[in-house]
């Protein structure tokens, strides 16, 4: 495996293919010294309210050297990772790092163009290359892939071998790091954790339990993913965390769940927002709805003018016995002084026309102050909306980056109430924001009122998504002091500095919810995955462990196709949740041996049905795929033990 890039993403990426999956990687760095990090000033100077905290969490931690990116501070093994320092993702340097014989290619630099470029070199390089590309654009990376499998494609038929490709997967996969952690965001908003997976029509929660007292019954839930330790409580899902000694249990069976007395546990369960509705209004996209382009006084003001003209023609055809429609006409035209004086008229007639006159003048600043309100309102339909009055329970997104964008987005698609932050009128979300019509304070979170216009006295979450490790913080205690219960859950880049900042906040605000995430340790299993020719849809900590939720096609898996889905169960490894049957059966080849009949795409599949409705006897079929709950260890075995099966086809099987 062959891993490029220029951040912490490349060295996690090195580690996860390594320890996890046992391959032999070599990582191509522009440094092989410790990757970015942003610079921690100086307490005084950086935080202000908060740096008597700062100046606690910066003296208990040690800054790691260069080789603890890459385990437990010891160098890793020659003959498992090889670090290549260079630039550029050349030819030279892509030669160097053996892309004619290597299985697989990440390209994780932080500039898309640049991975663009070195996968065009690549696939020209060695057609047969498994490519995973970080990009952030989607419409662009879909694009690329129909690029380079279709230049796969060709190339293999130009060959000398006639197409076959020997059994290499030549695929390409395009991933963006900011849509694989959107999800776990989004999830600690909603539910207050980031193990939150949405896969197949279904949105899953992996739900903290605590112990139940002896002799009453526990809500198992769908099914236990793990085991708690002792220690579990410092704390549950933040990486680092004082667990006991032995560590939590993943995927027990039934038996040692049953036996697990007193034990706080992992469930899996459905979720959905339960929260306050958001307004419709929240929900609308460009332009302005009609009933806004006036206020409320205009609109009270343009229908007491109607209901004078009104009562003045009611009043006009009585005292006149003029027809209804003609005495409106006349009133209109005294409204608009375009009548005839009525000097030889009875007096109710003058003392009528006097008073439409009186209301032709009222009228005038009425519809004055009606066309620069139409006009200002059209105007400010593409500018950004302030937090309206009397919110509450919303989510304050601070951050709109490349992260934030997502986590906005998904967000709005559940239908949250949401208020960005952003200190940059220029950042990449603030055309999302807009658009969408989300309410968005423009400012530095770190001086004063920014966090009070977002109304953060009233609100329910705090995600502090910036790339600062600092304003992060800044943000997290100033708003902690003003609402201490406050869920807060912050992007920190360095492990050791979430989680000495995780342990500072909870002993601060014991009560109160908090959460540290880093980007890179939450995709880097999912960038790991897809270079093994795996899916990864998410990943759930659990203490100091990480369960991976994939989804996989049961055809071509030993372990999996024609078993039940009790025999797939590998307590500790692996464990099957929820199983799409939507594939109809393989037709009967008939005498010309025709090929299976392939699945239906991914939007005429219907949702997945848990293994609770299956069952337990249930026989996986080879066009099912499932959904499953593993360890690395486990996934990575599944992947062990198809590769023999896969060596004894012979060339034609692999080829069709």
């Amino acid at each position: 495996m062959v891993v490029c890039g220029d951040d912490a993403l490349a060295h996690r990426l090195a580690a996860e293919l390594r320890d996890v999956y046992g391959e032999r990687v070599t990582l191509v760095v522009p440094s092989a010294r410790e990757p970015h990090r942003p610079r921690i000033p100086p307490p005084a100077r950086a935080l202000g309210r908060a740096g008597a905290l700062l100046g606690r969490v910066s003296a208990a931690m040690v800054r790691p050297s260069a080789s603890e990116a890459f385990g437990d501070g010891a160098e890793p093994p020659e003959e498992t990772l090889r670090i290549l320092e260079s630039a550029q993702p050349d030819d030279a340097a892509l030669s160097e790092a053996g892309i004619a014989g290597a299985g697989a290619l990440a390209l994780v630099y932080d500039d898309d163009e640049l991975n663009i470029h070195a996968a065009l070199r690549a696939r020209r390089l060695n057609p047969r290359l498994r490519l995973v590309i970080r990009l952030y654009n989607r419409k662009l990376g879909q694009h690329l892939e129909e690029l380079l499998d279709q230049a796969a494609a060709v190339a293999a038929l130009g060959s000398e071998d006639g197409g076959d490709t020997g059994g290499a997967d030549a695929s390409t996969t395009v991933l963006s790091d900011a849509d694989t952690v959107a999800p776990a965001l989004a999830g600690a908003a909603v539910a207050g954790t980031s193990r939150v997976i949405e896969a197949d029509g279904l949105l899953l929660r992996a739900v903290e339990r605590t112990p139940v007292p002896p002799g009453r019954p526990g809500d198992p839930g769908l099914c236990t993913l793990a085991l708690l330790s002792a220690s579990a409580n410092d704390p549950a899902d933040a990486p680092g965390s004082a667990a006991g000694d032995e560590g939590p249990v993943l995927l027990p069976d039934d038996a040692a769940t049953a036996a697990a007395v007193g034990c706080g546990t992992v469930v899996l369960e459905t979720v959905s927002y339960t929260g306050r509705p958001v307004r419709r209004r929240w929900l609308r996209g460009r332009g302005a709805p009609l009933a806004s382009l006036f206020s409320r006084r205009l609109r009270w003001s343009l229908a007491g003018v109607v209901g004078a003209v009104l009562a003045l023609a009611v009043a006009s055809s009585l005292t006149m016995g003029e027809d209804p429609v003609h005495a409106v006409y006349l009133s209109l035209l005294d409204l608009f002084a375009i009548n005839e004086p009525a000097i030889n008229a009875p007096a109710p007639r003058k003392v009528l026309q006097l008073l439409s006159g009186l209301t032709g003048l009222l009228l005038l600043p009425v519809l004055v102050a009606a066309a620069f309100e139409g006009l200002g309102t059209f105007r400010s339909a593409s500018a950004l909306r302030r937090p309206p009055r009397g919110l509450s329970g919303h989510v304050v997104l601070l951050g709109l980056g490349k992260v934030g964008t997502r986590v906005l987005a998904r967000l709005h698609e559940m239908g949250i109430p949401v208020v960005c932050i952003e200190g940059d009128p220029e950042a990449r979300g603030i055309a999302l924001a807009r658009r969408l019509r989300v309410p968005t304070v423009l400012g530095d979170v770190t001086q004063e009122g920014v966090l009070e216009a977002a109304m953060i006295e009233r609100a329910a979450t705090l995600l502090a998504l910036t790339s600062e490790d600092t304003t992060n913080l800044e943000a997290a205690l100033y708003a902690r002091s003003v609402s201490p219960r406050l869920r807060v859950t912050l992007r920190l880049f360095d492990d050791r500095f979430a989680t000495a900042v995780y342990r500072t906040l909870r002993a601060a605000h014991p009560r109160a919810l908090t959460r540290s995430r880093s980007v890179t340790y939450l995709a880097a299993p999912a960038f790991a995955g897809a270079m093994m020719g795996r899916q990864i849809l998410g990943a759930i900590p659990v203490e100091r462990r990480v369960l991976l939720i994939a989804r996989v096609e049961v055809r071509g898996h030993a372990a999996l196709e024609g078993r039940t889905v009790a025999e797939v169960l590998r307590p500790g490894r692996l464990r099957v949740l929820a199983v799409d049957t939507s594939a109809p059966d393989d037709p009967e080849p008939d005498a010309a041996g025709t090929a299976a009949a392939a699945p239906p795409p991914d939007e005429e599949r219907k949702p997945a049905q848990l293994v609770h409705e299956l069952g337990d006897g249930y026989v996986l079929r080879p066009q099912d795929r499932v959904l499953l709950a593993a360890t690395r260890q486990g996934l990575g075995d599944l992947h062990a033990r198809n590769l023999p099966a896969a060596a004894a086809r012979p060339s034609g099987a692999r080829q069709a």
